[in-house]
């Protein structure tokens, strides 16, 4: 049986060009990354995204589930460098938000949910979410048709 809350994740699943702009670490702020990511359920309760961006940039693997006692969704992080992060993450009337504070920085996600677009940037702080750099803008464009 599917989780009703996790469900309303549905319309991330499918295929999507993946665009990175705007990277402060780059040689140019004007450089465009390109890749592709793949959202689809696991079981009934989970959602998957993986994800690449460019040959020489990042792999990462996203689960999304929840934690039905406190009503909040979960995220794990894993990318191509051996890093492992949980997110917690609000999702709705078009608003999607991954966060974690983690000694070591707090980290961002903050994106504007439509049908076939996803407009989103990275961000980082390193004085507890006083302050904010964007380490990059992250567009998702649906690849197909959605079923």
């Amino acid at each position: 049986m599917r989780n009703e809350a996790v469900a309303e994740l549905e319309g991330l699943v499918g295929e999507w060009a993946l665009t990175m702009t705007g990277a402060w670490f780059l040689e140019s702020p004007d450089v465009e990354v390109h890749g592709t990511a793949t959202i689809e359920w696991l079981a009934d309760a989970f959602i998957v995204l993986r994800s690449a961006l460019g040959e020489d940039y990042s792999t990462w693997d996203m689960v999304f589930g929840r934690s039905d006692p406190d009503e909040q969704f979960a995220v794990l992080y894993h990318d191509v460098r051996g890093v492992c992060r949980v997110f917690r993450m609000t999702f709705g009337d078009g608003d999607w938000t991954m966060l974690r504070e983690d000694p070591d920085f707090h980290q961002r996600f903050v994106a504007t949910v439509e049908r076939d677009r996803i407009a989103g940037r990275w961000e980082a702080s390193e004085d507890a979410g006083q302050t904010w750099r964007k380490d990059f803008d992250l567009t998702f464009e649906r690849r197909g048709s959605r079923v």
